[in-house]
């Protein structure tokens, strides 16, 4: 088959499609994904063809929805669920916490948890409060699970059939920002076992003068970045890390050593987020090859805010390119940074307001 414009949202649909009809025990069930075919259509199509059984509605309640996928992965299927929004995935989180994430563990690997559970997640739609929160932060800070996020079209085929393959829990972060975004891909000749494998990070653009890390929603946002710095004269390294759980120390370090400088971006507010683990990591492992401390690019520590105000709050490509001018400084700030900083503070003012 030869390469043919796809969205991200029909290669998660083709993945799943693939992983149903290759192996018996898989399972889709959630709110809505069985008759609409989900809220942003990813299961379109998968009731009618392979028959109720195997893709399925359920009540509206998360925690049953992950409750009862235990019960499944015990039994010995493969389930994948939806959690149909992001914020809804949040009174499933007992379940997933405290059984989902210790239940290999706690039988010595007598009963392992392969499961996934899709979460639509950030923000960039024009959603209200509880359809735009990035939780990543709390399932990778939760030992025992996986946690994916694809950036890209072919990732989002790869990384999810991977996903249904793992043995161990993988929670699918999928950029709900992404799912109408084009490529040309051969999904065909990815399966079975094409692309980088999870853990895996990727150099989206090579660059000599700083490293821009960046995962899910924020790779496009990475990636124009580095385009307009190159009208600026500054040559930056792009590094999807594609799954935040394993996560690719060698391919961020490598880069660091080699640019000497790293900005992290990320849509989740800053506090305690993904983008402080990876800070920390990369100053702890190439802290010598830094001409500079490692920055952050985050969402304001504020609840998601209403749509007119998501784009002070969202992190955008001015907000990358100040991080990286303020890498530049020889000695003191000039005057272009302090009103960089004093825009930035207006801005979360705003939002707060």
């Amino acid at each position: 088959m030869a390469q043919r414009s796809t969205t991200f949202a029909a290669a998660l649909n083709h993945a799943l499609r693939d992983s149903i009809s290759a192996d018996e025990n898989v399972l889709v069930f959630g709110e809505d994904v069985g008759v609409a075919g989900g809220v942003f259509r990813i299961t379109d199509g998968l009731a009618r063809d392979f028959g109720d059984d195997r893709c399925f509605d359920t009540p509206l309640a998360e925690s049953g929805i992950v409750g009862f996928a235990v019960g499944l992965c015990m039994s010995g299927m493969r389930p994948v669920v939806e959690m149909q929004f992001d914020a809804f995935a949040y009174p499933a989180f007992e379940q997933i916490a405290s059984h989902v994430a210790k239940m290999r563990n706690r039988t010595n690997g007598a009963l392992p948890m392969p499961m996934v559970i899709r979460i639509p997640f950030a923000g960039g739609i024009g959603g209200v409060e509880h359809h735009c929160d990035s939780s990543e932060a709390y399932y990778a800070h939760t030992p025992g699970l996986r946690v994916y996020t694809p950036a890209t079209v072919e990732d989002a085929y790869v990384l999810l059939r991977a996903a249904i393959d793992d043995p161990d829990p993988v929670v699918f972060m999928e950029p709900k920002r992404l799912y109408w975004s084009k490529d040309d891909v051969d999904l065909d000749a990815l399966a079975p076992g094409g692309g980088l494998p999870p853990g895996t990070a990727c150099v989206r653009r090579e660059g000599a003068d700083v490293t821009l890390v960046a995962y899910g929603p924020s790779v496009p946002v990475a990636m124009e970045a580095a385009e307009a710095a190159a009208e600026e004269g500054w040559s930056c390294e792009v590094v999807d890390l594609r799954t935040i759980d394993p996560y690719d120390d060698e391919t961020v370090v490598a880069s660091v050593r080699k640019t000497g400088r790293c900005v992290v971006v990320q849509e989740a507010q800053g506090f305690a987020g993904v983008g402080a683990e990876i800070a920390a990591r990369v100053q702890e492992r190439a802290f010598h090859s830094l001409a500079a401390p490692v920055l952050r690019v985050a969402g304001l520590d504020i609840p998601y805010p209403p749509p007119k105000l998501e784009r002070f709050h969202l992190p955008g490509v001015d907000r990358v390119l100040d991080a990286v001018a303020r890498l530049q400084w020889d000695d003191e700030p000039d005057e272009r940074h302090l009103a960089v900083g004093a825009s930035a503070a207006s801005d979360a003012k705003e939002v707060a307001r």
